[in-house]
């Protein structure tokens, strides 16, 4: 059994936003309800938990109901890795998937790559080559004259996919604050496979990737379970 755990206690503060920015409507329908509709539509995903902030557990539950999709409410926690950590325990699944509210836009496609990769290898997460030249700053706001080599060095997506008992483990045993879940799989010692994600599988932070959100659908370039590319 796949499980599906929905990360939606952000608080959109660099958005600017009034609230929780998941909730913010992107071409008529909340942020939220793009994922929901996309894992919803992958017949291997039988079980689906989001995650939220206190207070707005009811307004989540709604979005789910007015899509017809069953799903299951969950308090998160302050930090990510403590929301995701309360999802994971609440899932039945032996394969869990991760994925941030914030990316509205991963395909069906995507998703089931994620999960028959984790599938074989455990732990995996869709991931984009850096084609940008990349370079460390000084804390004076100057460059440093090394080069990160691009060779190997990837941008990382969600959903992210784990057996149940190796993200459980890697969650409850990670102090330090991490920014995604394979981090702390990788820093209990673990290893992640990784499949290709999809750059319109994009992250909501700002109110420009909003506006491009509205221009992705706008082309048809996604759509609420749509494949894309």
């Amino acid at each position: 059994m796949v499980s599906a755990v929905i990360l939606a206690a952000g608080r959109g503060e660099r958005m600017g936003a009034d609230g929780n920015k998941v909730y913010l409507p992107l071409a008529g329908a909340p942020v939220l309800s793009y994922s929901l509709t996309a894992f919803a539509c992958v017949p291997a995903v039988q079980e689906i938990v989001i995650v939220v902030r206190a207070g707005e557990e009811t307004t989540a539950a709604r979005i789910a109901e007015g899509l017809g999709i069953s799903a299951r409410i969950v308090t998160g926690g302050e930090r990510r890795q403590d929301s995701a950590r309360a999802g994971v325990e609440a899932v039945e699944g032996e394969l869990v998937l991760i994925h941030d509210a914030a990316r509205p836009f991963p395909s069906p496609r995507l998703i089931t790559r994620v999960v028959e990769c984790t599938a074989q290898h455990g732990a995996c997460v869709p991931v984009i080559p850096t084609t940008d030249t990349m370079r460390y700053s000084d804390p004076d706001g100057f460059l440093r004259p090394e080069q990160v080599p691009r060779s190997g060095l990837m941008r990382m997506q969600t959903p992210q996919g784990f057996r149940r008992e190796l993200i459980v483990a890697a969650l409850a045993g990670t102090r330090e604050t991490v920014t995604d879940d394979a981090g702390a799989v990788l820093a209990a010692g673990g290893k992640v496979a990784v499949v290709p994600g999809e750059v319109t599988n994009i992250k909501l932070t700002t109110e420009a990737d909003l506006r491009l959100g509205d221009a992705l659908l706008g082309a048809g370039l996604v759509a609420h379970g749509k494949d894309n590319g």
